[in-house]
């Protein structure tokens, strides 16, 4: 198949191919497909290990006698860690490739919870969360830069969308884990489980994630590559020998967060950050504390864990149900769906007195915060060019894992002051309003 269609060459060059232009138009191929889920396997692991400790802390907390609500450094410093690796990595990608990143960051966040088995106590537990969530900051805003860069743009977020499935999947799939493995073998197994995965996933990373497409034709120099890049996107494709192969996009210079409020962006990125903070405040006060707070119901803790997962099943399904209105409406869908997440959020309070109906309550809260922080990645991969595109991501992020750092610190010092679930999960439903009022503004903006 030759390339002829006029808007996928560049006007007034001689074989010069504008490959977001060749990308957007062709459909949703195998290859691409492939990515997604290559993608979706880092975010998997990522999720699983993110997790673990909301999963195991009430376990822990019985083994080592910890006072209620003292698990809250715990938390907070593994998040300190994802926000580092997030600010960090995010610039480090657009320099030297989204890969390279990934690969290193599986490897740490591997190490790190590996070594997390063997802690006896806070201090410990401390470190190792910080140097685990170094590796998974890392990881996820490449992660979402790379799926991308490899879609069409009518199609980009929702697959990116469905990409970061894989994290809800796995942070899920980390809650009903825990809750069969912490009765047989203690809660140190799931960080065995936690830390095994990602080690044994990069010999096939190292083979099956490619480089971005859109990266490697921005830096020059690697057109080979980028062809069969194009080819495997389009098999059959062809390209003349002196093809060359271009994004049309300034290459930026300088310190790439500076150009996050260039050219007319300030007020978006801005915005987008009220967004991820007060999405990520919400997410991890939530998924931290629930299990503690069912427990405390009088709940036990495998169920607690597996009721407390609810958060992230429900995150799945509105992961895949909310992709096409991102697609269609963008900031306004956005906007609806933390509107319904602070409904939802109050009504776990309101319904702690049954099972039944605060496990529906905890689905709809996941549905709607994980579902719209899912949605925000995307939009915000959508709106940066390529050139800050990790850097984009990596910052809203980053400074959205400010607010998950605060967000269970917030829960426990609640906690400590014995505020009863009503109270609790009322304050925490005002952080998805907060949300929703920024992506009301964002939409206005058009």
């Amino acid at each position: 198949m030759a390339v002829t269609a006029a808007d996928e060459v560049v006007p007034g060059t001689i074989d010069a191919i504008n490959v977001p232009a060749f990308v957007d138009a062709q459909p949703v191929g195998a290859f691409q497909i492939r990515v997604l889920l290559v993608c979706a396997a880092v975010l998997f692991i990522d999720g699983f290990d993110t997790q673990a400790i909301g999963y195991v802390a009430p376990a822990v907390a019985q083994e080592w006698k910890l006072a209620r609500g003292s698990l809250g450094p715990v938390f907070s410093a593994g998040l300190l860690g994802l926000m580092i690796g997030a600010l960090v990595f995010g610039p480090m990608a657009d320099r030297i490739g989204r890969r390279r990143i990934i690969l290193a960051s599986t490897l740490v966040f591997g190490i790190g919870t590996l070594l997390t088995v063997f802690v006896t106590d806070t201090t410990w537990l401390i470190a190792l969360r910080v140097l685990t969530g170094l590796g998974l900051g890392g990881a996820m805003p490449n992660a979402v830069a790379l799926t991308s860069e490899f879609s069409p743009h009518r199609r980009r977020a929702t697959l990116v969308m469905i990409m970061f499935a894989g994290f809800s999947i796995g942070a899920a799939l980390g809650g009903l884990l825990a809750a069969a493995l912490i009765p047989a073998f203690g809660w140190r197994s799931v960080f065995l489980v936690g830390g095994l995965g990602p080690l044994l996933l990069l010999p096939f990373l190292f083979k099956a994630l490619p480089e971005s497409i859109r990266f490697l034709a921005m830096i020059g120099g690697r057109d080979r590559e980028v062809a069969d890049l194009l080819q495997k996107v389009v098999p059959g494709a062809s390209f003349p020998a002196s093809a060359s192969f271009v994004v049309q996009e300034p290459r930026l210079t300088g310190l790439p967060v500076a150009h996050l409020f260039a050219e007319g962006r300030g007020s978006v990125t801005l915005l987008l950050w009220i967004v991820f903070f007060m999405s990520l405040l919400d997410l991890y006060l939530l998924s931290n504390w629930l299990p503690m707070v069912l427990n405390d119901l009088g709940v036990s803790v495998s169920a607690a864990a597996a009721i407390g997962s609810m958060l992230q099943v429900g995150g799945v399904v509105g992961t895949f149900t909310l992709g096409h209105f991102i697609d269609r409406f963008s900031f306004r869908a956005l906007a609806l769906t933390y509107l319904v997440a602070a409904v939802a959020v109050a009504a776990v309070g309101m319904a702690s007195h049954s099972i039944v109906l605060v496990t529906i309550a905890i689905f709809a809260s996941g549905f709607c915060i994980v579902g719209g922080q899912i949605a925000s990645n995307a939009l915000t991969a959508t709106f940066y060019p390529t050139a800050i595109r990790s850097t984009g991501v990596g910052w809203a992020l980053g400074i959205g894992r400010i607010g998950s750092i605060l967000g269970p610190l917030i829960g426990g010092l609640m906690l400590a002051r014995d505020m009863g679930p009503q109270p609790l999960f009322g304050a925490a439903a005002v952080p998805a309003l907060i949300a929703a009022a920024a992506a009301f503004v964002l939409a206005r903006r058009g």
